[in-house]
């Protein structure tokens, strides 16, 4: 149907119409990158390209891309920008060589086209003459004294334009012979001079000015100087001495926490120095009893069962003296800090069934603590022998140290 006489697809297509004459909106700017820069380069480089190319390079300068890796990139492509200057100038010049010689044709032009109106105005003027004009009807006659009068005026108006042409010409080259001219070279010249008297005064000014700022600043920084000195003189004895109790108290501080971990290392190697005598003293117990048991063996004829079971029994002596140094040497936690790593070691190991050797183990703490050492951790896990312990393996040149978790024994044994 029709709706006040206008068809709804014809609507549509005015509609369509007004969308494709519409400008297109400009296109969105792209985001810098050292390769869309290289691109937009070659861009600038490009006399076709070069105002799109320019208008990104002002948005990018404009959203503070500049810094200091991106400076001389940026710098070449202003460069390229300032070449350009050089192809505007050179294109510039062009057209004017070519306005120059179409106002040179235009003036040929229009002399031949004058000349042409004084031909028609000249066949006009001889058929008014009498012995033309006497046989020309009447009608006839005010045909041609029309054409006359139109043609005259218009010659003249064409006159008046090549003479006004002319005019100009003649007064261009009259400026310039006048700056050729003697009196108007010393006038330029008078004018350079005084422009030139003028920069130097002011230039002069500037660095009087400049003068008195530097003396007023040399000024300043003598009497910041002297009241320095003052300052130092009003020290009293009595706050050097305040700064130098402060300096001891600092030193003695860091003298007795340097004394507190020197006496754990020492309470740590007796206890290590004890254990070892324990060992060496209960190792040689068992030797005696061992050379005793073989004499005993020996001259009342025991089985080998017998003295298998006096060997186990002995294995386990060792083993129970061994858990009674690990229950002597177990220590409690000395810090949140130990916990803290503790925790995380026994996460660590509880994911490596197999074990992990310190080298590993520390080169995983580092990445949490840069400061922790191989041997901090290993002093660790030596203080908690129900929860982690040493186990080697591979023969020979593939021998390897491991630690294992073993709480989840350990608990058990408890």
């Amino acid at each position: 149907g029709q709706v006040n006489g206008v068809c709804p697809q014809g609507l549509c297509q005015t509609q369509e119409l007004g969308d494709r004459l519409r400008p297109p909106s400009p296109p969105a700017i792209m985001h810098y990158s050292e390769h869309e820069a290289a691109l937009l380069a070659e861009k600038l480089k490009d006399d076709s390209k070069f105002s799109e190319a320019i208008t990104v390079l002002l948005s990018w300068i404009e959203r503070g891309e500049v810094n200091r890796r991106s400076a001389n990139q940026f710098y070449s492509m202003v460069q390229s920008a300032n070449s350009h200057v050089r192809r505007l100038m050179n294109e510039k010049a062009t057209h004017e060589q070519e306005m120059e010689e179409a106002k040179e044709n235009f003036k040929n032009a229009l002399t031949g086209i004058l000349t042409q109106f004084e031909q028609i105005v000249a066949v006009f003027n001889a058929s008014t003459r009498q012995k033309a004009w006497d046989h020309f009807s009447k009608a006839q006659r005010k045909n041609i004294d029309i054409w006359r009068k139109h043609s005259e005026e218009l010659r003249n108006a064409q006159s008046e334009q090549l003479m006004g042409i002319r005019r100009e010409e003649e007064m261009e080259m009259s400026d310039d012979e006048n700056c050729d001219s003697p009196t108007k070279k010393m006038r330029v010249d008078e004018s350079a001079l005084a422009a030139q008297a003028y920069a130097l005064k002011e230039e002069n000014d500037s660095l009087r000015w400049q003068l008195d700022a530097y003396r007023n600043e040399v000024e300043l920084l003598k009497q910041e100087k002297e009241q320095l000195f003052r300052t130092e003189e009003n020290l009293t004895k009595d706050q050097q001495l305040q700064f130098l109790q402060q300096t001891m108290q600092g030193m003695q501080q860091q003298l007795l926490t340097i004394q507190e971990e020197l006496n754990n290392k020492k309470s740590e190697l007796e206890q290590a120095k004890e254990e070892q005598s324990h060992t060496q003293a209960l190792l040689k117990v068992l030797q005696e009893q061992l050379k005793g048991t073989k004499e005993l063996v020996e001259t009342n004829g025991h089985s080998h069962e017998d003295s298998n079971e006096i060997n186990v029994l002995t294995v386990a002596l060792v083993n129970q003296d061994r858990e009674n140094n690990i229950e002597k040497r177990s220590q409690g936690l000395k810090s949140e800090k130990e916990a803290l790593l503790i925790g995380i070691i026994s996460t660590f190991l509880h994911v490596h069934p197999f074990g992990a050797n310190i080298e590993y183990l520390w080169s995983y703490m580092q990445q949490l603590d840069s400061k922790i050492s191989a041997n901090e951790i290993e002093m660790l896990l030596m203080r908690l022998p129900r929860m982690f312990k040493q186990e080697f393996t591979g023969v020979g040149a593939t021998l390897e140290k491991r630690w294992k978790l073993c709480a989840f024994e350990g608990i058990k044994t408890t």
